[in-house]
């Protein structure tokens, strides 16, 4: 079994992270890098949504919502980042979304000084199913 689960997608999404930071370097906003990358994405043949709504819910009610950076081909949520460097929170921000959503891979991606990669798995069967 594959360890690393849509390890060849993850690498495609890596591979266009570098070519956008390579591009603009360092020093952007968050949302110009986010509008980069999907164009980048998108020019690979992948499917990518921006800013989906994902809803949080406690005991079946729903208690939050957040907005995902982009999701690729329905898989992969990506977190991005133009800080001068990855923190825990960051981490677990993601780690947290993924939590909340039926996707098991992650990627936090910082256009920071130096460019940054985090690949974070949560696999569903860590998840906590609600049963009536």
């Amino acid at each position: 079994m594959n360890e690393y689960p849509y390890l060849e997608l993850s690498d495609k999404v890596i591979k266009c992270f570098y070519t956008v930071y390579n591009k603009l370097g360092f020093g952007f906003l968050e949302k110009v890098y986010t509008n980069a990358l999907m164009i980048e994405l998108e020019r690979s043949g992948l499917h990518v949504e921006k800013q989906k709504q994902i809803k949080v819910y406690y005991d079946k009610v729903q208690v939050g919502e957040y907005y995902a950076d982009l999701i690729v081909e329905d898989s992969i949520i990506l977190e991005l980042k133009a800080a001068e460097g990855l923190v825990e929170e960051h981490e677990m921000q993601l780690i947290n979304y993924l939590r909340a959503t039926e996707k098991e891979i992650g990627l936090l991606l910082n256009f920071g000084k130096k460019p940054q990669i985090r690949r974070k798995i949560f696999t569903n069967d860590r998840k906590i199913l609600h049963t009536d």
